[in-house]
């Protein structure tokens, strides 16, 4: 396995420590989270469990706190998904985290980019802001993360958000 499949494998898993309570899971940020339908190509049964969930929704119900309110739950037409993650950005946004170049057709089309770009938007606001309660900011607490997740890699060194993700091992 390369190191960034290795670091994509500890997102999801991150996430899913998250979204398990709705018996739900990532198994591929991309796919997963840009179609709203989760349904992993080789596992009929997990599959039919998971039909119709909708990853980013959940995910930020869960985070936040709260529900996004009505929502297309079995989204088959890409207009569907289009308002699902709408939906679900508008929510973001909501919390005042900043969303920059960045739409619904990116996230439905599976922009690699942004969406991990995104996650990592998620982490620091939800996950990682509680770290400050130990005396950190939240992007200190985010890179003691990222210090954390890859310590177990021996040719990824993250020192900072710029140059350290240059050759992609970090990801």
């Amino acid at each position: 396995m390369d190191a960034m499949y290795r670091m994509r494998a500890e997102v999801a898993a991150e996430l899913n420590s998250k979204i398990n309570v709705r018996e739900v899971g990532v198994t591929d940020l991309v796919t997963d989270l840009s179609d709203g339908v989760s349904a992993p190509p080789n596992c009929e049964e997990q599959a039919a469990k998971q039909l119709g969930k909708v990853m980013l929704i959940h995910l930020l119900e869960i985070l936040g706190n709260e529900s996004l309110g009505r929502y297309a739950s079995k989204p088959k037409l890409r207009v569907q998904r289009f308002e699902n993650v709408n939906k679900a950005l508008d929510f973001i946004k909501s919390r005042g985290i900043q969303m920059t170049n960045i739409g619904a057709e990116d996230v439905v089309d599976g922009n690699k980019k942004i969406i991990l770009g995104l996650i990592w938007t998620l982490i620091l606001r939800f996950t990682i802001s509680d770290i400050n309660e130990e005396g950190m900011t939240a992007k200190e607490g985010l890179l003691l993360w990222c210090q954390r997740k890859t310590a177990c890699y021996d040719e990824v060194d993250v020192r900072d958000f710029s140059a350290s993700w240059n050759d992609g091992l970090a990801l």
